[in-house]
């Protein structure tokens, strides 16, 4: 570990003298690419620099304390030393974490595709109840969410809605969220008062940029298996939105993943927004294969991309949220329903990132 964290420190050295040299201004791509590069090694190198430091401290201070006759000072040094050695194990911890492989997809915008699952007409409110809570999130980050696609139901729900997520590491935070979202609570329908449960489905899908699909992707997209249809949109819109043929709807021939996009007044711009989720679907689906043929590193505690697999239950009788991955239960349903998710994917990435510890700690014993 610690050869592989003195070679960085090489290499960030060599990038500060590149981004230095002058004639670096002739080549933006390359001065954003190293830049990148810099911002990505900066947190590994200041934590590993003040390992370096610390673990100088403890060295030092057990010197002066062999050395050392007046007592006053030594319990001076004594202290100093424990603290040094406490900051240890945390600081080794800290780098094992940072040295851990980067998802790629990490820092990308998302689509947010989410669908009512059993429950009727309570699950398609529960599916609208969502879509709010993940848009408040959204806010709360101030990232921008931009509606795709939307299928309303008659009493205020959704029976299918799709919207990106923009801004910067927004997969990283919301890429756990994916799978079933089961929700138990008397619903508006219920004149008897009896609480029913329902459930809706979240799917997390990175956006994927053509070069995706070039890297290590075996998915080209052939506009010859794209068969478009336009339709006058229909649900809330502004002026020319419902009296022009301006939706889309995409169907994909060999896959059969069909599209539909409406939210933009420009047939050209639906047809586009129908495209880019069409990407990331595929994307998606190229993703689940590659992991299902290295099933070992699929099969996590927390996963990513499962849609089947029960994730959480929102209870409101008991103001209760637990998540069935990880055994946390937190009693703040309103602050979670607006948006509050702060909690609840922090402890899923630590509890990601354990697990990972654990298993790169295990392959070098």
């Amino acid at each position: 570990m610690f050869d592989r964290l003195d070679d960085i420190l090489i290499r960030f050295e060599e990038l500060l003298h590149e981004l230095g040299d002058p004639v670096l201004t002739s080549d933006p791509e390359k001065f954003r690419r190293l830049m990148k590069e810099q911002a990505e090694l900066a947190p590994l190198v200041e934590t590993y620099t003040q390992y370096k430091k610390t673990k100088k401290s403890i060295e030092e201070n057990l010197e002066l304390l062999e050395q050392e006759r007046d007592e006053e000072m030594r319990e001076l040094l004594k202290e100093d030393l424990a603290e040094a050695k406490k900051q240890m194990p945390e600081l080794e911890k800290e780098l094992k974490l940072l040295l851990l492989p980067k998802d790629p997809n990490d820092e990308k915008n998302v689509f947010v595709e989410i669908r009512a699952g059993a429950g009727g007409d309570e699950a398609a409110l529960f599916a609208a109840d969502l879509f709010r809570m993940y848009s408040r999130f959204a806010e709360r980050n101030r990232w921008k969410s931009e509606l795709i696609s939307v299928n309303e139901s008659g009493i205020g729900g959704m029976k299918e809605v799709v919207f990106m997520i923009s801004g910067q590491g927004a997969y990283s935070r919301l890429k756990y969220e994916s799978g079933v979202h089961r929700v138990q609570r008397v619903p508006e329908t219920e004149s008897g008062g009896r609480i029913h449960t329902s459930t809706a489905t979240v799917a997390i899908m990175p956006e994927a940029e053509e070069i995706d699909f070039h890297l290590d992707m075996n998915v080209v997209i052939d506009m010859n298996d794209c068969k478009f249809d336009v339709f006058r949109a229909s649900g809330n819109g502004g002026q020319c939105v419902n009296t022009t043929d301006s939706a889309v709807r995409l169907t994909h021939i060999p896959t059969g993943i069909v599209i539909s996009c409406q939210d933009e007044k420009s047939q050209l711009k639906n047809k586009d927004k129908a495209l880019k989720v069409l990407r990331a679907k595929l994307f998606e689906l190229e993703t689940a294969k590659k992991q299902d043929e290295q099933a070992k590193y699929r099969r996590s505690q927390i996963g990513t991309g499962d849609r089947s697999e029960k994730i959480r239950t929102y209870n409101f009788p008991q103001s209760r949220v637990t998540d069935h991955r990880i055994k946390l239960t937190l009693y703040k349903l309103d602050a979670i329903m607006d948006g509050d998710l702060f909690e609840l994917i922090d402890s899923l990435t630590a509890a990601d990132q354990a697990e990972k510890l654990s298993n790169m700690e295990n392959q070098t014993m």
